[in-house]
């Protein structure tokens, strides 16, 4: 490394603008500057030195600010983006996730799916920006906080002229007793609780200079926070998934790896009613129809024993049984499962009868699971029945006649049979739905007449685990720290320098001049010393 020899005899950096020994200007710009600029002391960054090898342009890229600034701004478009659809953990889980974006949402969809938006916060690119904003942040530090703390380490309280005169805050003056109007400045400023350091009877006095560390705080906090955000991307140390429960099934619980199992035997609502609770309610009910007093799941756990044969279903072991409530979960290990949301009445089978239009005769009857359906339903003497097509949540016929769905959820099912029997063995086709009977290729001789229906309540759970949250909690209290630091605090420095009866002072604060210039004003205050003034504000 090339190193730049002061006047002083002070070796410095290479890049480095200002001596870290006596302050004079290394560089003709800040020699020609009016005033210093020392928002980095003049040290010397290692962006602003090497720009050679592919280290060095990386180094350079992300040490800075606009870099950082910008991944930041992409980071939030794109969060902002995947809230337009759901996310993949809230769409329902009966068909693929790529066949539910396209039918859904249409061409959309499918593009928000190609894109990685359907499960963005798990996605490799955006995983790769907050990579990102973490090494922006950890090389933006260290270029600036490593030069910055080894340059104030280094200051000594003898400057140079030069230095003094470039600083905001200067002035000089002649006095008779110097060594006089020096002790009743220490006097004072340890008032004001300056550390005071001194040299050839030189005066440095300086407080608050951990307030220029608040910045790198913030980086250390953010850096934490960023660790435990992508932490939650790691298997096992964080789940937020939505579990969609009809009364009466099993399903295994998301994130346990099969491990727990939730049965659930029933789910309850209770309304407010407005003769009882017409005081408080009646008004609301009056506006809106009906006010959920409570609605709870009651729910068995249950604990996934290995099965005793090789590739067998493992055998369920009861561990609790319990009512989940609004804010009362179902706690287990680290996990917890609460009510969240609930659909009554979703359809569950539909019953249909085939009929003869002619004589009323019917000829059995078929059950269709809709959410399992059948393809073949054979009745007694022949009869039998196809399901051609199912569509869940019927909207409607396209431009070519074709039925459509909106959702694999069954809101509005209609079913495309095939009616086969001895007088028709190649079939009639019926298209079926709610308050809908269709013969689209002629008259039939047999019609699927509605038998009856079966509904059941669908629960809806959170399934939640969080062992990032301290990771979370202690960055964001380290970057607080590191708000308060340089919010509520600033680093102030004094110089006064003797040359006979002649003295120097200068100043220098990284924010609040007003309030060291008032403190500069107390401390010089009956000792003979005038008043230094503000460079800038004289110039203006």
């Amino acid at each position: 490394m090339k190193q730049i020899q002061c006047e002083c005899g002070h070796l410095n950096p290479e890049g480095t603008i200002l001596c870290e020994a006596c302050g004079r200007a290394l560089t003709e710009k800040a020699k020609q500057d009016k005033l210093h600029d020392m928002k980095y002391e003049g040290s010397a960054r290692r962006s602003q030195t090497y720009n050679k090898t592919v280290i060095d342009k990386i180094w350079n890229f992300f040490s800075s600010v606009k870099v950082g600034v910008w991944l930041i701004l992409i980071t939030l478009i794109a969060s902002a983006l995947g809230t337009i659809l759901p996310q993949e953990m809230y769409i329902p889980k009966t068909v693929p996730t790529e066949q539910y974006y396209n039918d859904v949402y249409g061409w959309f969809g499918g593009l928000y799916y190609t894109l990685g938006f359907h499960d963005l916060y798990g996605s490799w690119w955006y995983l790769l920006l907050i990579a990102s904003i973490g090494i922006s942040l950890v090389i933006a530090s260290l270029d600036r906080f490593v030069p910055l703390y080894r340059s104030l380490k280094k200051q000594r309280v003898t400057r140079h002229e030069s230095f003094m005169k470039r600083q905001r805050v200067y002035g000089s003056s002649e006095i008779a007793d110097v060594d006089d109007a020096f002790n009743k400045v220490k006097e004072k400023l340890k008032v004001k609780r300056y550390t005071i350091k001194e040299e050839n009877g030189n005066i440095l006095a300086e407080k608050g200079r951990f307030s220029r560390w608040g910045p790198y705080v913030n980086h250390v906090g953010l850096i934490i926070f960023l660790i435990g955000g992508m932490l939650r991307f790691v298997p096992g140390m964080y789940v937020d998934k939505t579990l969609w429960i009809r009364e009466g099934e099993t399903l295994t619980i998301p994130g346990t790896d099969r491990e727990y199992y939730l049965e659930n035997k029933d789910f309850i609502l209770e309304t407010y009613d407005k003769e009882k609770d017409d005081e408080v309610f009646g008004e609301a009910i009056d506006r809106v129809g009906t006010i959920a007093k409570n609605f709870q799941s009651n729910v068995v756990l249950y604990k996934a024993q290995p099965s005793e044969v090789i590739g067998g279903e493992p055998e369920l072991k009861k561990v609790q049984e319990k009512e989940i409530r609004v804010n009362e979960p179902l706690k287990f290990e680290r996990f917890a499962v609460y009510q969240t949301t609930f659909k009554q009445d979703e359809f569950k089978t539909m019953s249909f009868a085939l009929e003869n239009k002619a004589s009323g005769e019917k000829f059995g009857s078929i059950t269709v699971d809709l959410n399992n359906p059948q393809e073949r339903y054979d009745l007694e003497n022949g009869y039998s029945i196809e399901l051609l097509g199912y569509y869940p949540d019927f909207d409607g016929f396209d431009d070519k006649g074709e039925p459509q769905t909106k959702s694999p959820v069954p809101n509005n099912p209609a079913f495309l049979f095939r009616m086969n029997s001895p007088e028709k063995p190649d079939g009639e086709i019926s298209f079926i739905g709610i308050q809908r009977n269709l013969e689209p290729l002629g008259e039939n001789v047999y019609k699927m007449s509605f038998a009856g229906v079966e509904m059941r309540d669908v629960s809806g759970l959170t399934i939640r685990k969080d062992l990032t949250l301290w990771i979370l909690a202690v960055g964001g209290f380290i970057f607080m720290v590191g708000v308060a630091q340089g919010a509520y605090w600033n680093h102030r420095r004094i110089w006064l320098q003797r040359n006979g009866k002649q003295v120097l002072v200068a100043a220098h604060t990284n924010k609040n001049w007003h309030g060291i210039k008032k403190e500069i004003k107390y401390i010089v205050e009956d000792t003979m010393i005038a008043e230094p003034e503000d460079q800038q504000q004289k110039d203006s």
